[in-house]
Protein backbone atom coordinates (compact mmCIF):
# COMPACT_ATOMS: atom_id res chain seq x y z
CA UNK A 1 0.00 0.00 0.00
CA UNK A 2 1.37 3.37 -1.01
CA UNK A 3 0.37 6.73 0.44
CA UNK A 4 1.40 10.33 -0.16
CA UNK A 5 2.11 12.81 2.62
CA UNK A 6 0.34 16.13 1.97
CA UNK A 7 1.46 17.69 5.27
CA UNK A 8 3.11 16.49 8.46
CA UNK A 9 -0.32 15.53 9.81
CA UNK A 10 -2.19 14.41 6.67
CA UNK A 11 -1.56 11.73 4.04
CA UNK A 12 -3.68 10.26 1.26
CA UNK A 13 -4.03 7.05 -0.71
CA UNK A 14 -6.33 5.21 -3.02
CA UNK A 15 -8.89 2.69 -1.81
CA UNK A 16 -7.84 0.62 1.19
CA UNK A 17 -9.11 -2.67 2.55
CA UNK A 18 -9.82 -3.68 6.13
CA UNK A 19 -6.72 -5.90 6.21
CA UNK A 20 -4.51 -2.84 5.60
CA UNK A 21 -5.62 -1.11 8.81
CA UNK A 22 -2.80 -2.70 10.83
CA UNK A 23 -0.25 -1.36 8.32
CA UNK A 24 -1.79 2.12 8.56
CA UNK A 25 -1.64 1.98 12.35
CA UNK A 26 1.94 0.67 12.31
CA UNK A 27 2.90 3.66 10.11
CA UNK A 28 1.86 5.91 13.00
CA UNK A 29 -1.53 7.14 11.84
CA UNK A 30 -4.13 7.77 14.55
CA UNK A 31 -7.21 8.35 12.39
CA UNK A 32 -8.72 7.54 8.98
CA UNK A 33 -11.07 9.58 6.79
CA UNK A 34 -12.98 7.96 3.93
CA UNK A 35 -13.75 10.44 1.12
CA UNK A 36 -15.13 7.81 -1.27
CA UNK A 37 -18.87 7.21 -1.50
CA UNK A 38 -20.01 3.64 -0.92
CA UNK A 39 -20.84 1.61 -4.04
CA UNK A 40 -18.81 3.83 -6.35
CA UNK A 41 -17.28 0.69 -7.83
CA UNK A 42 -18.35 -2.95 -7.55
CA UNK A 43 -16.47 -4.85 -4.87
CA UNK A 44 -15.16 -1.81 -3.04
CA UNK A 45 -15.19 -2.16 0.77
CA UNK A 46 -17.89 -0.08 2.43
CA UNK A 47 -17.04 2.78 4.76
CA UNK A 48 -18.77 0.80 7.54
CA UNK A 49 -16.42 -2.14 6.96
CA UNK A 50 -13.36 0.11 7.13
CA UNK A 51 -14.78 1.95 10.17
CA UNK A 52 -15.27 -1.32 12.03
CA UNK A 53 -11.67 -2.43 11.37
CA UNK A 54 -10.27 1.02 12.19
CA UNK A 55 -12.14 1.32 15.46
CA UNK A 56 -11.21 -2.25 16.42
CA UNK A 57 -7.56 -1.20 15.95
CA UNK A 58 -8.07 1.89 18.13
CA UNK A 59 -8.08 4.39 15.26
CA UNK A 60 -10.52 7.26 14.82
CA UNK A 61 -12.69 7.24 11.70
CA UNK A 62 -14.89 9.69 9.78
CA UNK A 63 -16.89 9.26 6.57
CA UNK A 64 -16.89 12.40 4.41
CA UNK A 65 -17.85 11.16 0.92
CA UNK A 66 -17.30 13.38 -2.11
CA UNK A 67 -18.63 12.49 -5.58
CA UNK A 68 -15.91 11.84 -8.14
CA UNK A 69 -15.48 14.47 -10.83
CA UNK A 70 -17.39 17.14 -8.93
CA UNK A 71 -15.94 19.95 -6.86
CA UNK A 72 -16.38 19.68 -3.13
CA UNK A 73 -19.45 21.53 -1.87
CA UNK A 74 -19.29 23.99 1.04
CA UNK A 75 -20.93 21.24 3.14
CA UNK A 76 -18.18 18.79 2.11
CA UNK A 77 -15.49 21.29 3.11
CA UNK A 78 -17.20 22.00 6.43
CA UNK A 79 -17.55 18.27 7.19
CA UNK A 80 -13.89 17.65 6.34
CA UNK A 81 -12.79 20.62 8.46
CA UNK A 82 -14.81 19.28 11.40
CA UNK A 83 -13.33 15.81 10.96
CA UNK A 84 -9.79 17.17 10.87
CA UNK A 85 -10.45 19.25 13.96
CA UNK A 86 -11.98 16.36 15.91
CA UNK A 87 -9.66 13.53 14.92
CA UNK A 88 -6.28 12.84 16.43
CA UNK A 89 -3.46 13.13 13.91
CA UNK A 90 -1.70 12.16 11.90
CA UNK A 91 -4.67 11.45 9.65
CA UNK A 92 -4.78 8.98 6.75
CA UNK A 93 -7.46 9.81 4.14
CA UNK A 94 -8.48 7.77 1.13
CA UNK A 95 -10.72 7.81 -1.92
CA UNK A 96 -10.32 6.02 -5.28
CA UNK A 97 -6.91 7.53 -6.11
CA UNK A 98 -6.17 10.03 -3.34
CA UNK A 99 -7.02 13.07 -5.50
CA UNK A 100 -10.37 13.89 -3.87
CA UNK A 101 -8.85 13.58 -0.42
CA UNK A 102 -6.02 15.90 -1.43
CA UNK A 103 -8.35 18.46 -3.03
CA UNK A 104 -10.66 18.43 -0.02
CA UNK A 105 -7.75 18.97 2.35
CA UNK A 106 -6.55 21.92 0.24
CA UNK A 107 -10.08 23.36 0.22
CA UNK A 108 -10.18 23.20 4.01
CA UNK A 109 -6.82 25.00 4.23
CA UNK A 110 -8.11 27.76 1.92
CA UNK A 111 -11.45 28.22 3.70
Amino acid sequence: MEYRPISDEFSVSGQISADQISTIKAAGFKSIICNRPDNEQPGQPSAAEIRKAAEAAGLGFRYVPVISGQPATPDDVAAMAAALEELEGPVFAYCRSGARSTNLFIAVQQA
